[in-house]
C-alpha cells in the first residue's frame, strides 16, 4: 500500500491545520518544505489569527527608530534575505497584515508596533472581534485607539498593556461594539472612576481579566455589585484588597470562575511608599483567542 505523503493532503485540511500552528512557522518553516505547503500558506484563511509574538521590554531596543531585537524579526531577515538597514518594522507588519487579505479575526500587535501600524490594520481589516494592544501604544496613542475602535464594530474581546484613558476606551465600546463581551487589562490602575465606567458602559461583560492590577476595595466592590452577569473575574495578585476578604467573597459567590488568589492589601515600608514593580504585558489571554 502506498503511503500518504503531506502535499497531497486535501486543500482545505491543509488550510485548516497550518492556521493553527502560529505566525513564525507559517512565515518561515511551512513556506520551505514543499511547493503545495508554499501555496497553501498563501491562503487568507491561514492569517485569521494574527498573533505577533510577545516581546518583554528588557528583551528590545530600538535603533533608528525602525529596528527592534526580536528573534523572529532577525529569523525573518536572515530567511528572506533583506538587507538590514532597509528593514522596516511598519513593512513588516503590513507584509503579515495583507496575508489576510482583510479577513482576519483576531490580532495582537506587538510591543514596537506604531499608530500608523495600528490606523493601517484597522483600514484593512473590517472583521477584527478580538483586538490585543501593547502598553506603550496605550500610553501613547490612547486618542488614537478611542478614534479607530468606531471601526471594530465586531469587536468582542480587548486586551490592553495599559489602562491609560481606560474610561474614554470603554465609552467608545458602549456605543460601537454591540457584541462586546470581554476585557483584560494590563498593569491596571482600577479605582472608582474605572470600576464605574466598567459597569455603566459593560453592563453585559463576562469575562474581565484584572490580573495584577491595583485595586481599591471600594472599586472591586463596585465591580462585584454592578456587573451582574460576570462569567469569570480574575483579580489574582493585585493590590489594593484581600484575598480573605469575606464580604468580596460573598459578593463574588455568583460568579462562575472568581479567582482572587495572591491578592492583599496595600503594603508601605517606612517612608510610606508601596512597595511593588512594575507590571509588564503578560502573554496571557483567555476564551480561545489567543493562546501561550
Amino acid at each position: 500500500m502506498d503511503e500518504k505523503r503531506w502535499e497531497d493532503l486535501n486543500i482545505d485540511c491543509m488550510v485548516n491545520i497550518l492556521g493553527r500552528v502560529g505566525m513564525e512557522s507559517l512565515l518561515l518553516d511551512v513556506p520551505f518544505v514543499c511547493k503545495s505547503w508554499y501555496r497553501a500558506s498563501l491562503n487568507p484563511s491561514c492569517w485569521e489569527r494574527l498573533i505577533f509574538p510577545d516581546i518583554k521590554r528588557s528583551e528590545y531596543y530600538f535603533i533608528d527608530e525602525n529596528w527592534v531585537d526580536d528573534p523572529l524579526l532577525q529569523r525573518f531577515i536572515q530567511q528572506y534575505q533583506i538587507d538590514e538597514s532597509h528593514f522596516s518594522t511598519t513593512a513588516f507588519i503590513k507584509f503579515v497584515v495583507n496575508r489576510s487579505k482583510g479577513h482576519a479575526t483576531v490580532l495582537r500587535l506587538p510591543p514596537y508596533a506604531s499608530e500608523t501600524d495600528l490606523k493601517y490594520v484597522s483600514d484593512v481589516c473590517d472583521d477584527l472581534k478580538a483586538v490585543g494592544l501593547p502598553g506603550d501604544l496605550v500610553d501613547d496613542k490612547s486618542g488614537v485607539i478611542t478614534e479607530l475602535i468606531g471601526k471594530w464594530k465586531r469587536l468582542e474581546w480587548l486586551m490592553l498593556g495599559s489602562s491609560y484613558d481606560l474610561v474614554k476606551i470603554l465609552s467608545q465600546i458602549s456605543i460601537h461594539c454591540k457584541d462586546f463581551w470581554g476585557l483584560r487589562v494590563s498593569k491596571a490602575n482600577i479605582f472608582n472612576d474605572e470600576a464605574i465606567a466598567i459597569v455603566n458602559f459593560l453592563p453585559k461583560i463576562k469575562h474581565l481579566i484584572l490580573r495584577k492590577a491595583e485595586i481599591h476595595r471600594d472599586a472591586l466592590m463596585k465591580l462585584l455589585q454592578g456587573c451582574t452577569e460576570l462569567q469569570v473575574l480574575d483579580v489574582s495578585d493585585c493590590i489594593g484588597f484581600s484575598e480573605d476578604d469575606g464580604e468580596i467573597l460573598k459578593l463574588a459567590s455568583h460568579i462562575t470562575n472568581f479567582i482572587c488568589k495572591g491578592s492583599r492589601e496595600y503594603d508601605y515600608d517606612d517612608d510610606g511608599f508601596y512597595e511593588g514593580g512594575s507590571f509588564l504585558f503578560d502573554d496571557v489571554v483567555y476564551d480561545g483567542y489567543y493562546s501561550d
